[in-house]
């Protein structure tokens, strides 16, 4: 139960009345203790603090009025809110009530009292009371506003992807009985347990190998990964086909699902963290398991149906699914996208706070969580990273070609940088070799010197852009020295401009509600390098 003060903006104490008044309006007051009730309550649902008074309230003060004392209803500064109504506590002269008020949304129909004489109203309550039950259920009680929509996707995801994981269980239980129909029992059970080890053996390798990249891309991962699920599912359903080969395509299978199970516990956490506005995860993290047991449930009861109206035909059942199949799949894909799309993650990473630094450039504010979520999207092939002069963190390589001006710049820093911008060409297959603009980050290096770096590389970039034609055709030349000075001059500015942003960039980033503590970097990124004064 949670309660909330309510009183009107221009609020004035009520007027001490005289004695005469007094004992017109409450005649039990000269014997208080004989005449006074003790207090009793009805119960309530949640509603807004913006209400009408409703019939409750119309037929207390009905009820409790004394003729020519129409107004004896007196409203206490104490509103109860549980579950999805409002009451609020009243005196009518005789005892203390609970008053419901008017539904959600408000301004809505006022709440009916419940009582045996108004079957009515009774069914509208106990409709509220079993609405906001279930909502309780499956939905924590402090979320942010677009996790409802993510359950709504989920529930698509979760329902078509367990009728999938169902039908293709049975298909390999069909494989098994046709392929090892004259062979031992145990020789089918060790194929089994073969291909569990085989994918958790992979399950493992794939978790360290990708350790990092489930924060810093972890939309795109974690798609990717419902792509290898679906595909799996797929090759489930042809061991009954090809029941002789039922070891390499469940063994093929199994590992793409451990695949896939690896991100999703990986990437849960995260994804929660995104929805939970008041450090409620653990309840978040409760509702989350209790919607995929019930929804996949629902697939599971679609599977069954299915079975039931084909129980008699299994040939036509198996040809069924492979017609199913691509429907399902692509249901399951879009529920996985569209929900993907609703999580807006708050964690800075270099995309995401590549994206919050440009807009500042561009049009001087920071962006929210909610706006950067849209502009990032899944990124699935990796289009974004594309553009003309890219942004990159980490260290140069060696196994690229690296300008003459990088060499100039690295003879420049100092011990006081914390960072310093370079560039480095890189080519790609069957493309011309292009730039990039690279941060390198030094030992010790703060959250505050990875935002300013990157803010100077954006600027870097924008000047660069302005003139692009005339640093395509220097860069791929020698650097001379009226080359090097403008670098060297394009450097300083940038890195003026930086310093002289950077506290309120970094102001306005907390306050839009980012997680401004780290920088989530890959294992790339993560690289530094140490400065050594020879």
């Amino acid at each position: 139960m949670q309660s909330a003060f309510y009183a009107p903006r221009h609020f004035q104490p009520p007027r001490q009345p005289d004695k005469a008044h007094f004992d017109s309006q409450l005649p039990f007051s000269r014997n208080l203790k004989t005449h006074l009730k003790f207090p009793t309550f009805t119960n309530s649902l949640r509603a807004p603090l913006h209400f009408e008074p409703g019939e409750e309230e119309r037929e207390v003060r009905k009820d409790s009025s004394p003729p020519g004392g129409p107004n004896s209803l007196v409203r206490l500064p104490v509103v109860v809110t549980r579950s999805s109504e409002v009451s609020r506590y009243v005196w009518d002269g005789t005892c203390l009530r609970l008053v419901s008020f008017g539904g959600v949304g408000g301004g809505g129909r006022a709440a009916a009292p419940f009582c045996l004489d108004d079957l009515g109203g009774g069914a509208r309550r106990a409709a509220r009371v079993c609405g906001a039950a279930v909502r309780d259920f499956f939905l924590p009680k402090q979320v942010s506003s677009n996790y409802v929509k993510y359950v709504k996707w989920k529930f698509l995801h979760r329902v078509f992807s367990s009728a999938l994981q169902v039908l293709a269980t049975q298909a390999m239980f069909r494989a098994i009985g046709i392929g090892y129909s004259r062979s031992l029992p145990s020789a089918a059970a060790l194929n089994w347990v073969l291909k569990d080890g085989l994918g958790r053996l992979s399950r493992c390798i794939y978790t360290a190998s990708l350790a990092s990249a489930f924060d810093t891309n972890l939309k795109r991962v974690r798609f990717s990964t419902s792509v290898l699920f679906s595909l799996s599912v797929g090759l489930e359903l042809l061991t009954p086909t090809f029941p002789q080969y039922f070891l390499l395509l469940a063994s093929i299978a199994n590992i793409a699902k451990q695949i896939s199970l690896a991100c999703y516990l990986a990437t849960g956490s995260a994804v929660h963290r995104s929805f939970a506005i008041a450090d409620n995860l653990g309840e978040v993290s409760a509702k989350a398991q209790i919607q995929s047991v019930c929804f996949d449930n629902v697939g599971l009861a679609l599977a069954a149906l299915l079975n039931m109206l084909f129980k008699n035909n299994q040939r036509l059942l198996a040809a069924l699914l492979f017609a199913v199949y691509p429907i399902f799949t692509a249901i399951d894909l879009l529920g996985i996208y569209q929900g993907l799309k609703h999580v807006h993650l708050q964690t800075l990473t270099k995309g995401r706070l590549e994206i919050i630094l440009n807009n500042w450039i561009d049009f001087g504010c920071v962006p929210l969580p909610a706006e950067v979520s849209n502009e990032e999207g899944i990124d699935i092939f990796n289009v974004k990273g594309k553009r003309v002069w890219p942004v990159r963190i980490g260290c140069l390589g060696t196994k690229v070609k690296i300008p003459e001006l990088s060499m100039m710049t690295m003879r420049s820093i100092s011990s006081k940088d914390y960072y310093f911008i370079c560039l480095e060409s890189y080519s790609r297959l069957n493309q011309s070799e292009k730039q990039n603009i690279l941060v390198c980050l030094r030992e010790g290096a703060a959250t505050s010197d990875i935002i300013a770096g990157l803010l100077q590389a954006c600027y870097v970039r924008k000047t660069l852009l302005k003139n692009r034609t005339f640093w395509d055709r220097s860069l791929d030349s020698y650097a001379s020295d009226a080359i090097s000075k403008e670098w060297f001059r394009v450097t300083e500015d940038s890195r003026e401009r930086a310093k002289k942003d950077l506290p309120m960039v970094s102001e306005q980033i907390s306050a839009a509600g980012w997680a401004v503590k780290n920088v989530l970097l890959s294992t790339e990124e993560q690289l530094r390098y140490s400065f050594v004064d020879d």
